[in-house]
């Protein structure tokens, strides 16, 4: 039987090349490694499962190849690249300052620091989860990180910035990763369902890709649930069965039904979602975020804004060409309220069916 690999570690970036929605900090560590201008401490930080964790391996592979490729990227065939391929080297080292937060944690891998890399040019220690040292692992850190051997290098990444000391900032350079953009998760996915002999529809992978926000790692998780789920041919209704998302036909059919003042029909609807389980809530936040999308579609200079594609993203621009701009910002105000007065209400489906209401009558105000 062949052992099962997540698609986030089978596919996890071995190149800067490779990664994906950072290409500012893969071109400066690039340019750092082509130009012998390596500083003794980074601070990588930004959001879960953007790739922060990936470039220090990367950067740690490239700057003790022996055999760096034209375009400075590691070659992954020589021995450098070989042992930290399989788990092997002894110039990378990894700390979870998650669990490895005390005073002797810190000045243990300060003993260990003094010691020369065996093979290569350099050791690097890569602490992930740094905000989580201890005030006091932090200062016995302080002198180590200002003034290291030359053959150390410290990468700190952590996803809270806010909670590292000024005086660990002020001793690093800090390079803050986006979260990585709806289009190119999409992408990514379509790469690897392609590898994997998985067949996707458009929409179902714009789904993963905005359930994901912003995080590679999350939406490859996702991808191997949905897969478990429904094998090698996806839908767009097995992604949202299985993950519980509502049906963007509900928004575009509510908001006919708001278009043409018809309240009865709007409460069914309403009434149909509660059924199928969904929280009104959710219900109401989607709602607004649909009146939004709308409002986007209302003008060439920010159809990009929408995180839609395909037939969707169709849709949207000819519901949207239906509605008058001021009935959609009155719209989102009313939903955008009840979404607000949500967590305070006693009664919280009159709360949703009381604004359902009043955006139906929105339009035969008017008239």
């Amino acid at each position: 039987m062949n052992e099962f690999i997540v698609s986030a570690r089978k596919y996890r970036p071995t190149t800067f090349m490779s990664v994906v929605g950072q290409a500012s900090i893969t071109a400066t560590l690039k340019n750092a490694t082509k130009n012998k201008q390596m500083a003794h401490a980074y601070l990588f930080c930004g959001p879960r499962g953007v790739g922060k964790t990936t470039c220090a391996r990367i950067y740690a592979k490239t700057i003790n190849c022996q055999n760096i490729t034209p375009d400075h990227e590691p070659c992954n065939v020589c021995e450098s690249c070989m042992a930290f391929n399989e788990n092997r080297s002894y110039n990378i080292h990894e700390l979870d300052a998650a669990s490895n937060n005390s005073v002797d944690d810190i000045r243990s891998l300060i003993d260990q620091v003094r010691v020369p890399p065996q093979l290569g040019h350099y050791s690097v220690y890569i602490i992930d989860e740094v905000h989580m040292l201890s005030s006091a692992a932090f200062n016995a850190f302080l002198k180590t990180l200002e003034e290291p051997p030359k053959h150390a290098i410290f990468i700190l990444a952590t996803t809270e910035k806010h909670k590292i000391l000024p005086t660990i900032l002020s001793r690093c350079q800090i390079f803050d990763f986006n979260r990585i953009k709806v289009s190119d998760i999409a992408d990514h996915i379509k790469q690897v369902a392609n590898k994997e002999g998985v067949e996707i529809e458009d929409a179902g992978v714009n789904i993963i890709a905005q359930k994901a926000d912003g995080a590679m790692r999350d939406a490859l998780s996702i991808f191997d649930q949905i897969v478990s789920f429904s094998g090698k041919s996806i839908t767009y209704q097995d992604v949202i069965t299985n993950l519980n998302v509502l049906d963007y036909d509900y928004y575009f059919k509510l908001t006919d039904n708001f278009i043409k003042n018809e309240v009865p029909e709007a409460l069914v609807t309403f009434n149909d979602i509660l059924d199928h389980g969904f929280d009104a809530h959710h219900f109401i936040v989607g709602l607004s975020s649909h009146f939004r999308d709308l409002l986007v579609c209302k003008d060439q200079a920010t159809v990009q804004l929408l995180e839609v594609g395909g037939e969707i993203q169709e849709k949207y621009k000819v519901q949207a060409a239906a509605c008058e701009s001021d009935f959609i910002l009155e719209a989102m105000d009313i939903a955008n309220q009840c979404d607000l007065n949500y967590k305070a209400s006693q009664n919280k489906r009159l709360l949703v069916e009381l604004a359902l209401i009043k955006i139906s009558q929105i339009t035969q105000k008017k008239k």
